[in-house]
């Protein structure tokens, strides 16, 4: 019965993070990151990742606040990113877009926007103790 649930909760996700993505079947680039974070009530994240785009590595530093949490934790995600017609267009602050879940066993999936109209879509594990109750807002800036 758990395994039924969590496989139904996978697939609901990944359609609900395929709508999202809109017709965009494939996807511009690859994200692959890594980030903590430590917070109550108001919490501070951090991270590094790596943008593979048009088969070149682009490294960038993830930050950002959010409201609400209670707890520590880490995260590795990686996903799929759309929307991206030059690598600059990757910068700037990606908020929630309404797809978002928690599967049990510490794996996760959301999907964000930026600014630029750029929408990346992550799956991952985590690990540690977090009470998400607020949105998040998380700046990305690639290294140069």
């Amino acid at each position: 019965m758990y395994k039924k649930t969590l496989g139904l909760a996978i697939l609901g996700t990944m359609l609900l993070l395929g709508q999202v993505a809109g017709a965009a079947e494939k996807p511009d680039a690859r994200v692959k990151l890594t980030g903590k974070s430590v917070a109550a009530g108001v919490g501070f994240s951090w991270g590094s990742g790596v943008l593979t785009y048009q088969g070149k590595d682009y490294p960038f530093s993830v930050s950002g606040l959010s409201a609400g949490n209670i707890g520590a934790g880490s995260a590795d995600l990686t996903g799929d990113v759309f929307n991206l017609k030059t690598v600059d267009d990757f910068n700037g602050t990606f908020t929630s877009v309404g797809a978002g879940a928690t599967v049990a066993g510490g794996g996760g999936a959301m999907s964000m926007r930026n600014q630029n109209g750029v929408v990346m879509n992550v799956v991952g594990t985590t690990k540690g103790l977090t009470f998400k109750l607020g949105v998040d807002g998380m700046k990305i800036e690639l290294k140069k």
